[in-house]
């Protein structure tokens, strides 16, 4: 790859990460400042709770988002040449998306949640004004539109590269016989993120472009069940592919770090293969309470949620302990916090299978026994990986070590994080509701001890942040990394 090329992935990169641990800092307190109200330590309004709580849902799954992104382009560089202005166009439209939506909610007072339900935003705009319900559709709107044309550069790039997505998938090794290994996990997890997240995107689109013309024209109506289904398959979708998206710097790294090459075998294709159409059909276990779907869809999203657990994440969780096993691997920041990320994404599945099953899905679903799943995987999967990623970048990049206060701080972290969660599953045990802003007295305490374990999760994400903006000063005095010389 040239060089300028390089310079300019390894900028986009940077910027995004800096984008990416500050805003987890800033979604991280919005979240604490809710605990603390439910807890009533603080006192908020409520209007001011659910507007926190807006930007938090949204904030916290579209910088993850941002940051998988940087780990994909970072490794998926080794193996195909990327333009960086593709990079950049999806960051700018994302940042423009979020500038939108941080004045719709705080500057127009929209307060409807992530989830933008139909005919929320038109109660909504009826409430508070158009503005604010326009400002955050469109922005929403405008950040899929970033990823889109990400992924469809990247879909033309592999077509090139491998003959089709389904070569990219290993369809090839999975159904022609075809010998020997299949692409690259990077290659073949991008494809995957590519068609699943597109479909998400696309469904998510239809929602937010129906209720924009609602709002404008209130004489045009659809079916609520209908935009509900699009919203969830687009929300459950694009919060899955985040894990999918980062999952690969744990593919990477640990690989490089052990010098044992992680070969996508025929197993693991499948794996691949089986998740990516689980990943799109099981949003389905979001309307189990809901006893207008139609029951065969309903079956889908009890028995393929339980499925969709084996797939990828028993092969990797598996792979990462066979490919660390007596390796002799030098420990340090990157290797702990991806191999660590693989407790929170086994752990957070387990309450989400459960949850997952009809007859406990009427009575848990909405309690914050799901947040409770969610902050597992998410928290200590996925955001543990980008953390993971910031250190490695900067140490490949530039010219950072390992310090004592990085250990306690990973410590720390999963530590309060575990409690933070356990906290959530618990009161979801008591049946507190999630998405309240009040609590009644019983259910204050583990609001309380999860604002606790918050603070701590907050130090832990400073100190994080910090050194990686100091290692920031030395990236590019490191000698060019192999992670950037191209693989045949």
């Amino acid at each position: 790859m040239a060089t300028n090329a390089r310079n300019a992935i390894k900028k986009g990169v940077s910027i995004y990460l800096m984008v990416t641990s500050v805003v987890l800092v800033l979604m991280m307190i919005f979240g604490v400042i809710m605990l603390l109200n439910q807890g009533n330590v603080i006192k908020i309004s409520a209007q001011t709770f659910y507007k926190v709580m807006t930007i938090h849902g949204t904030g916290m799954i579209g910088i993850a988002s941002l940051g998988g992104s940087a780990i994909l382009w970072y490794f998926l560089s080794k193996y195909i040449h990327l333009n960086p202005k593709i990079l950049f166009a999806n960051l700018i439209l994302s940042l423009i998306g979020v500038v939108m939506i941080l004045v719709a909610i705080f500057g127009f007072n929209f307060s409807d949640g992530w989830t933008f339900l139909y005919p929320l935003p038109s109660f909504s705009s009826k409430l508070n004004g158009l503005t604010g319900a326009l400002l955050f559709l469109f922005g929403l709107l405008l950040l899929g539109v970033g990823y889109l044309v990400m992924y469809f550069y990247l879909a033309a790039r592999l077509i090139k590269e491998y003959g089709g997505l389904g070569k990219s998938l290993g369809w090839d090794y999975i159904f022609r016989g075809k010998k020997g290994y299949g692409p690259p996990a990077a290659v073949v997890a991008t494809t995957m993120v590519i068609i699943a997240n597109s479909v998400g995107i696309l469904a998510g689109a239809t929602a937010l472009v129906e209720s924009i013309v609602n709002i404008l024209n209130p004489n045009f109506a659809f079916d609520p069940m209908l935009a509900k289904h699009l919203t969830y398959a687009f929300g459950h979708i694009f919060a899955n592919c985040t894990i999918y998206m980062a999952v690969i710097a744990v593919y990477e790294v640990l690989s490089e770090y052990t010098g044992r090459p992680w070969k996508s075998n025929k197993v693991f294709l499948i794996a691949w293969n089986f998740s990516t159409l689980f990943t799109l059909m099981i949003y389905t276990h979001h309307l189990l309470m809901d006893f207008a779907v139609p029951e065969w869809m309903l079956i889908i999203g009890q028995i393929f949620s339980y499925a969709n657990g084996l797939p990828v994440m028993v092969i990797t969780a598996y792979g990462a302990l066979m490919i660390v096993f007596r390796s002799d691997m030098k420990w340090d920041f990157a290797s702990s916090m991806f191999f660590l990320s693989m407790f929170g994404w086994v752990a957070g599945a387990v309450p989400a299978i459960i949850d997952a099953t009809i007859v406990v899905n009427h009575v848990m679903h909405n309690t914050k026994w799901v947040p409770g799943h969610f902050h597992t995987y998410m928290g200590m999967g996925v955001i543990a990986m980008i953390f993971g990623f910031m250190y490695y970048f900067n140490k490949m990049e530039g010219t950072q070590k390992q310090k004592g206060i990085d250990k306690y701080a990973i410590f720390t972290y999963f530590v309060f994080f575990s409690g933070l969660t356990g906290s959530f599953l618990y009161a979801g045990k008591i049946s507190a509701p999630r998405r309240w802003a009040e609590h009644l007295p019983q259910w204050t305490g583990s609001d309380q001890v999860g604002a606790l374990c918050g603070v701590f999760i907050i130090i832990a994400a400073i100190i994080f942040t910090t050194r990686f903006f100091i290692g920031l000063r030395d990236v590019g005095k490191n000698t060019p990394t192999k992670s950037f010389k191209r693989v045949s």
